[in-house]
């Protein structure tokens, strides 16, 4: 049998910067600055300003990014917040452990938030709509902001998924008043271990979500407000240094395999390829076919037989989900997140993937296809 070709790669990724790597995590531990510290100051800055962001605040991972993103804002109890039924489920567990409600809304065929949807969900609870930049591009922001200016939310961003992406311009994460990301390693700025940040202009906001990340308090000691223990981990601020220095060019090799793939798959009739909206540069974090339904899972199978790691993101709806059964939604109430969950597919994809190894992956999809 071939080699597998794993869906992302993260050992040939640290193969490629190993020694700068090495000398960040070298550089850490000789310094014996362990928590906070000059790593994490940098990293901030660096990747504030790669964002086209004011203010960058690392935190121990991205469900705590959302979280404290909705707590710092000052949402709770009172408050609603429109989210994508079709998201990964961090993107509503960071709203709900912030007290805030989680208000769903289904997604449009291209998988980003539908304005239509969040329309239809609004009522005088409703405070903010979170949408989220999935897979790697960003969401319809000029109808999400004209939708939040006409009914005065607040729009909180999920960034966690578009490291590099843009819309007319402008970066993923500094639409709205504020945006979490997640550094989880198999994102296309990853740490080897959990990590994320909160983007924001707001120099105020950016002061609480540093408190609020360290206790409660901006003075070690005193303690004026309930917080929490998050913070970014030096030796992960250290490595994502490293690697932000080279995620230009690595989003430019995962846009340039999209590509690929976009040809490779012309003659496959029965599968439809991502789309990327007018106006949007993609970060190509997943590339996520659909393919029909009923062989969906048939063709996965077959796939990882043939040592191709596709994967499924998502195959069951937040609303769906047993830990949001409270919500009270049944099967149908969002459509075309429901659609997506039994026809989404997402095939390999990362910097280092090469030519030989997309037309393996398409040409086993084909065989697949013909099984199933």
């Amino acid at each position: 049998m071939s080699t597998p070709i794993p869906l992302v790669d993260l050992t040939l990724n640290f193969r490629s910067i190993e020694a700068e790597v090495r000398a960040a995590v070298d550089r850490v531990l000789t310094s014996g600055q362990y928590i906070g510290g000059p790593e994490v100051e940098a990293f901030e800055r660096a990747y504030a300003t790669f964002s086209g962001s004011a203010h960058c605040v690392g935190v121990a991972n991205g469900t705590d990014a959302i979280e404290l993103m909705v707590r710092a804002v000052g949402f709770g109890a009172d408050d609603a917040v429109l989210v994508p039924a079709n998201s990964f489920v961090a993107s509503a567990l960071g709203v709900h452990r912030a007290g805030a409600r989680v208000k769903l809304v289904d997604c449009t065929e291209d998988g980003l938030i539908d304005v239509a949807s969040c329309e239809a969900r609004l009522d005088p609870k409703v405070a903010a709509v979170l949408p989220v930049h999935l897979f790697g591009q960003c969401a319809p922001m000029e109808a999400v902001l004209a939708f939040a200016r006409a009914h005065g939310l607040t729009v909180l961003e999920d960034a966690a998924q578009s490291q590099g992406a843009s819309q007319n311009g402008q970066a993923a994460g500094t639409f709205g008043r504020a945006a979490a990301t997640s550094f989880y390693p198999g994102k296309n700025l990853g740490a080897y271990g959990d990590a994320g940040a909160v983007l924001t202009q707001d120099e105020p906001l950016a002061r609480k979500l540093k408190a609020l990340r360290n206790y409660g308090s901006e003075v070690k000691y005193f303690h004026p407000e309930l917080g929490f223990n998050s913070r970014l981990d030096p030796l992960q601020a250290a490595i994502l240094s490293v690697k932000l220095r080279h995620l230009a060019d690595w989003n430019g090799r995962r846009a340039a395999a999209a590509r690929r793939y976009d040809q490779l798959l012309l003659p496959l009739r029965e599968v439809r390829r991502p789309r990327t909206l007018e106006g949007n540069v993609h970060a190509w974090h997943l590339y996520p076919v659909r393919v029909p339904a009923p062989v969906r899972d048939r063709v996965l199978a077959a796939l990882q037989a043939q040592g191709v790691g596709a994967a499924v993101h998502y195959p069951v709806p937040i609303h769906l989900q047993g830990a949001f059964r409270h919500l009270g939604h049944r099967p149908g109430d969002f459509p075309v997140a429901e659609a997506q969950a039994r026809e989404l597919l997402s095939l390999p994809l990362y910097p280092e993937l090469t030519l030989a190894q997309q037309e393996r992956v398409v040409a086993a999809l084909e065989k697949a296809l013909g099984k199933a």
